[in-house]
């Protein structure tokens, strides 16, 4: 109330000074006042003629430059995907270039190509704008230029349109377009006060204004016929277009409803038929001129009168300076703590909004804007419900507004949203009120927390619960099960089962093993082998477990152990077993009995040897009685052949003859007859050894073959007789399958001692087999081979696979 009752009297007084220092003269001046404001209004139209005229025109030559660029015309040409990906691009350039709202590409049908707001959610691409008259110009031929509001985008806009050609150049192929935003034409409208622009089109519709209120009104009355025909065109919309309420009559208007009177000045827009520029002067400007020569002609006269006033106004403002810088630093500390607030609002990341006590949207933050898709305008004013699913929409209108415009307060309160794109988005949301200074609620502001995701976890928790609790008590029918038939196992095999530690201690053992070494299970746990066996059979035992738990692998293994009856041989699988983070913690056991085996591999191996044995001692004696009785009679009927072709040989040359041929006949015979014994049982064999025996016997092979065989020797050392008997043989065999199904031009026979081993290699490179698909005839000879390695306790190997040869080789240690 102070400030106000200083700023009245000082109000008082400038008013009486003006009074007294500028009625005198400015009568006088009024009438030049208003001749100079039609003078200004004038000069002023022109100019904004201007400029709207250069504004309207900016754009004509870049959109033909646009519409010769060879991109555009490929892509009319041949639409796909390449081409379009270029036009595109040249597209964004011009329109980032030239700062403009969108440049675009329509074919012959008038339907979007490309766009530079493609990916915009205000994209027209693929829609057919055939209907635009700038369109319609361009096609015939005739470059446009057009005003009109948007289809899709709803914004005003400039339309600069230019027909594209082909390379001929006769037809158009379709149609380059720029839009110019109007943003930048309105900025240049800026008015003094008093002043109103207008850019109207030859219908009377205001599309420029410089006071927003009157935007797509009407400067006349329209008939509804003209209302009709200019809704057809869909130049401005689907209306209605409302009168101003401004009657003109020559160069004056006046407003029907306040009555207020303009200077009014028209000039049309180049390049724009009908289009013209209306300037409004109000009648303070025309005051304000008539006052300005005034205070400088009777400024000498008033400036006496201002001083005393000036002293007085000190007085008063030296007391009211005080509370009126109190009142700026409030106003200030209020500017800047609303406008902190709009800042925290709009940029935190969090969905933020606030409604009437109608349910309308007053205020939405940027983030939340952002994440529904829509623009400010399109909610602004609009209920929030009318973007919630119907769902919410009902809780939300018979439960929570109710409660919250009650309590001021709501919490946690679960809703779901529709996006503009049709997504839902499931939200929790708390509200507070903001109260007046009545204490009633006149507005909210909501926090919502998009939970889409959450609930979607929760649900696949949810269901991943229920999916593991059925897995889990499947998987317990299923061990169960396995538990019972592991127990049958365990307690009916007649294998013996253990389970020891790393200390190699018991810790259960099965049925077989309480029954065989009359232990129990309670009596066994804990003990070692060494508690339960003699000394000479517990540290081969405890050896093969620290293999098995140090090298962490299965192992399999003939074992000893002692039983009333004697020393048993067991056939042990050791395999190591782990705790929950991987590391050994003990093993488990299985032995079998193979006792009575092993008496019968022996006695098998023994009668084997024996069989072999006689075998020899039967070759020996075959090859004795050839080479002694059969070699004896053959030399006794070669001399007795010889003695009759003597005696004939002059009386019957055919006798003779005959004769000749049967003595060499019976040579052969003798031959062949040692060959056999030789190779029956070789006398080098048994009188210089193995080395010479196999030296003689490969050159007689490769002689009877035709077979390049190769003998080498490397450090044999001496062998007994049996060794070289089963070496010989084994040696004899290869090379007779060699000669039989191999196919080889070349065979290697390799004898050598190396690291208390004996080892014969015989290697062909013949045509090779598979060993798993030998028959069961094919197979006797690798058979007793291998019979007769197992004699004298070596090991035989056949390697060999088709088309790589075959490779025999036996390891007999000594």
């Amino acid at each position: 109330m102070r400030i106000r009752s200083i700023l009245l009297v000082l109000s008082l007084l400038a008013f009486l000074s003006a009074c007294v220092g500028g009625y005198l003269y400015y009568s006088s001046l009024r009438e030049a006042a208003v001749k100079e404001a039609g003078r200004q209004a004038q000069t002023r139209v022109l100019m904004l003629k201007r400029n709207l005229s250069a504004a309207f025109s900016e754009n004509i030559k870049p959109v033909k430059t646009l519409a010769g660029m060879e991109e555009l015309r490929q892509a009319l040409a041949r639409p796909d995907q390449a081409t379009l990906k270029k036009a595109n691009a040249i597209l964004d350039h011009f329109q980032k270039t030239l700062s403009v709202r969108v440049c675009y590409l329509m074919d012959r049908r008038g339907i979007t190509l490309a766009s530079s707001n493609r990916g915009a959610p205000d994209s027209f691409v693929g829609k057919n704008f055939a209907f635009r008259p700038y369109f319609q110009q361009a096609i015939a031929g005739h470059p446009a230029t057009y005003a009109a509001l948007g289809i899709t985008s709803l914004r005003r806009g400039i339309y600069y349109s230019q027909p594209v050609y082909g390379k001929e150049g006769r037809v158009p192929l379709g149609v380059a377009v720029i839009k110019r935003s109007l943003d930048f034409i309105e900025e240049g409208l800026a008015t003094n006060k008093g002043e109103i622009v207008l850019v109207v089109d030859p219908h009377g519709i205001i599309f420029i204004s410089s006071r927003p209120g009157w935007l797509f009104h009407t400067l006349a009355k329209l008939s509804p016929q003209e209302t009709a025909a200019i809704a057809r065109t869909r130049q401005f919309g689907a209306g209605p277009w409302e009168w101003t309420g401004l009657k003109i009559s020559g160069d004056k208007a006046t407003t029907v409803a306040s009555g207020k009177k303009y200077l009014v000045r028209q000039l049309g827009i180049d390049n724009f038929p009908g289009w013209r520029v209306v300037y409004l002067r109000g009648p303070w400007v025309v005051g304000k001129i008539a006052a300005t020569p005034l205070i400088k002609f009777t400024g000498h006269l008033i400036i006496s009168l201002c001083f005393l006033v000036g002293l007085s106004v000190a007085l008063l403002y030296l007391k009211a300076s005080k509370e009126i810088g109190q009142r700026k630093a409030a106003e200030t500390a209020l500017k800047t703590s609303e406008a902190r607030y709009r800042s925290i609002y709009h940029s935190a990341p969090a969905m933020l909004h606030s409604v009437d006590t109608e349910g309308r949207l007053v205020m939405v933050s940027d983030h939340w804007l952002d994440t529904m898709g829509y623009d400010r305008e399109e909610v602004i004013g609009h209920k929030v419900t009318d973007f919630f699913s119907e769902a919410s929409r009902s809780l939300a209108e018979k439960k929570v507004f109710p409660d919250f415009f009650k309590t001021g307060l709501s919490k946690d309160i679960y809703y779901q949203y529709i996006k503009k794109n049709g997504e839902s988005m499931d939200i929790l949301l708390s509200v507070i009120g903001v109260r007046d200074e009545k204490g009633k609620i006149v507005r909210s502001l909501a926090v919502s927390i998009d939970v889409t995701e959450q609930k979607r976890a929760e649900k696949a928790l949810q269901n991943a619960q229920a999916e593991l609790s059925r897995y889990a008590q499947d998987l317990e029918r299923q061990v169960r099960k396995r538990t019972r038939e592991i127990a049958s196992i365990f307690k009916y095999t007649p294998a013996v089962v253990f389970l020891k530690d790393s200390r190699g201690q018991y810790q259960l053992v099965n049925p077989r093993f309480e029954e065989l070494f009359g232990i129990s299970q309670d009596e066994v746990k804990g003990k070692t082998d060494h508690d339960l066996f003699p000394r000479v059979i517990a540290e081969p035992l405890r050896h093969n477990d620290m293999q098995v738990l140090t090298e962490a692998r299965s192992l399999q293994v003939e074992e000893q152990v002692f039983h009333p009856d004697g020393v048993h041989t067991y056939l042990s699988v050791k395999f190591p077993l782990y705790d929950e983070f991987g590391q050994v913690s003990g093993l488990c056991g299985i032995s079998t009995d193979i006792t009575t085996i092993k008496q019968a591999q022996a006695q098998l191996k023994r009668l084997s040897g024996s069989i072999m044995a006689n075998q020899e001692q039967e070759r020996t004696l075959i090859a004795r009685e050839l080479h002694d009785e059969l070699g004896q009679s053959l030399t006794a009927l070669h001399m007795d052949c010889l003695w009759m072709r003597g005696r004939i040989e002059a009386k019957d040359p055919k006798a003779s003859a005959r004769a000749l041929n049967m003595c060499s006949l019976i040579d052969k015979t003798i031959e062949e007859v040692r060959s056999i014994a030789v190779r029956l049982r070789p006398g080098v064999l048994d009188r210089l050894g193995l080395v010479d025996a196999l030296e003689w016997y490969t050159s007689d092979f490769e002689k009877r073959t035709g077979v390049t065989c190769i003998f080498e020797r490397a450090g044999v050392p001496a062998i007994s007789e049996t060794v070289a008997t089963a070496a010989y043989r084994i040696a004899q065999e290869a090379l007779t399958n060699v000669a039989r199904h191999s196919q080889a031009s070349c065979v290697n026979v390799l004898l050598q001692g190396q690291n208390g081993m004996l080892q014969l290699s015989v290697s062909d490179n013949g045509r090779g087999f598979n060993p798993l698909e030998l028959s069961e005839v094919e197979g006797l000879g690798v058979l007793g081979m291998r019979e007769r390695a197992s004699l004298v306790g070596g090991e035989l190997l056949v390697k060999s696979a088709l088309g790589e040869g075959t490779q025999v080789l036996l390891k007999v240690p000594l």
